[in-house]
């Protein structure tokens, strides 16, 4: 669905969720938003950048070192290691990093989301949060200021999901800005504004009411669970 008469900006710091239909144009204002996709007509500012203006070279320097990609698929190298998943996008980076800081800085951001003990496992060793979480890590390890993610929790349980979303939140309170695309109500109330998208266009721009806490969400869960086990 092709994006029309859009005008949307997105300030350093928030956390905002795209929702739509199938077809809405929520994927294309996401690969517009991530440099993946020239937009036809009008202008698209990046960090006080035109994007119509860069080459492609520029572009994908650009992306490599601003901006993080989280998918739903995770796509991450099946006969690598988490940590040398995470690498992955310095081995692009202009100038180049020593061998022993991409080390660093990909278990630094394994850290950062849980996975300090998970270093050496290979994908099909890890759980489908697992998973998530290393596709994570892979698009923080060279400090983007934009975090773009693509229907994160969509192969996710209820748990998993919320704890994907309460790395997302330690992240914005860290001053990360985020934008996701999702078509769940319940995770986009994690954000803190909502954006809907229909028939390529915007119809909702609003901050989010009854926002969701991570934290919270979790021992709700739990408690939850534990009244499952309990009943008779």
């Amino acid at each position: 669905m092709a994006v029309r008469s859009v005008s949307l900006a997105i300030e350093p710091g928030e956390f905002v969720a795209i929702m739509g239909a199938s077809g809405s144009g929520k994927s294309t204002m996401m690969n517009t938003i991530g440099c993946l996709d020239r937009p036809t007509s009008g202008k698209y500012w990046l960090d006080g950048v035109d994007m119509g203006k860069l080459s492609r070279n520029q572009l994908a320097d650009l992306r490599n070192q601003k901006l993080g990609f989280v998918f739903q698929g995770f796509n991450l190298l099946s006969r690598t290691s988490a940590l040398e998943n995470v690498e992955l996008p310095m081995l692009y980076s202009r100038p180049a990093h020593a061998g022993r800081e991409q080390r660093a800085r990909a278990t630094r951001a394994l850290e950062l989301v849980g996975l300090a003990e998970r270093t050496d496992h290979h994908p099909s060793q890890l759980s489908g949060g697992q998973q998530q979480r290393v596709a994570i890590a892979r698009a923080l390890v060279n400090e983007p200021k934009l975090l773009l993610a693509d229907e994160p929790t969509g192969n996710l349980d209820t748990q998993t999901s919320i704890e994907i979303m309460g790395i997302f939140q330690g992240l914005n309170r860290q001053g990360m800005t985020i934008v996701m695309v999702t078509h769940e109500l319940d995770i986009a109330r994690f954000a803190k504004r909502t954006v809907v998208m229909r028939d390529g266009r915007i119809v909702g721009d609003q901050p989010v009411t009854g926002r969701l806490d991570s934290v919270d969400e979790l021992r709700k869960l739990q408690l939850e669970q534990q009244a499952v086990q309990l009943a008779p």
